[in-house]
């Protein structure tokens, strides 16, 4: 597969991080987001890198060239930050099969391979990697409602009273019949293309969509707190011990 990463973000709620830079180019425990998105992607065996960029693009393109870790990068432009589905479809005329999206402002450690390996073997049309929030957290993010057999029948973007606290995280597989709904798509009350309007469409005409519950964790780099958490996960990852460390640490300063 292709793998799409969606990086076209000014990133206003990172500031002061991103007042000399793109959202996509903070650095998280050392390296840009980007860098970790397309590590995932690779680690996945994407043949190729398929970026939208947008604000400060030529920063981005400067920054990783036509390739990293030796897989080809092509760049798409958006022009206007009109929401992820209109930022999806710049891409499409790179896509010819079943391809991977991930949200560029996302940091993962979690089970993406079991996105990739249930769309390809239930021949679904697209898998979603989902997780449970709080109750109370729901309404920050796309929602999704699912039947028995763990299909996703209904997504709701940012809903006032959230029907179910399963949420997206930003990583999905699809078919190319994505960009049909994504064409079909009217602005929401945002004045957004959104994503979740074009996964309703490809629901409605009978399209399977699995629902694959996160093993592990990601980070939604939003605000620079967040930008220190994600960096406090990775840390541990490298260091299991770390962690206890800090514990006792601040243990023995109370």
């Amino acid at each position: 597969m292709k793998g799409v990463v969606l990086a076209a973000g000014e990133g206003t709620r990172l500031r002061p991080l991103t007042e000399d830079k793109p959202k996509a180019l903070v650095e998280v425990d050392g390296r840009p987001i980007l860098g970790h998105c397309f590590d995932r992607l690779i680690e996945l065996d994407a043949e190729e890198l398929l970026v939208v960029v947008g604000y400060e693009k030529q920063e981005i393109i400067e920054f990783y060239g036509d390739t990293y870790d030796g897989v080809p990068i092509t760049y798409a432009h958006q022009r206007e930050p009109q929401g992820l589905a209109h930022a999806l479809l710049t891409v499409e005329e790179h896509v010819d099969g079943e391809f991977m999206l991930m949200l560029g402002d996302n940091v993962f450690d979690a089970n993406l391979a079991d996105a990739v390996n249930r769309q390809r073997e239930a021949r679904a049309d697209a898998a979603f990697l989902v997780e449970e929030v709080p109750w109370e957290e729901a309404s920050r993010y796309g929602v999704c409602d699912t039947n028995d057999y763990g299909e996703i029948v209904e997504v709701i973007e940012k809903p006032d009273d959230p029907p179910a606290n399963l949420v997206m995280t930003g990583f999905y597989t699809f078919t190319p019949a994505i960009f049909h709904a994504c064409h079909l798509v009217q602005p929401s009350d945002r004045g957004e293309y959104e994503l979740s309007d074009a996964v309703d469409l490809l629901i409605q005409s009978g399209r399977t969509i699995d629902a694959i519950r996160m093993d592990g964790w990601r980070v939604d780099v939003g605000y620079p707190e967040d930008r220190d958490e994600a960096e406090r996960l990775l840390r541990e990852g490298d260091d299991p011990d770390a962690a206890t460390e800090e514990e006792g640490a601040t243990a023995a300063s109370e």
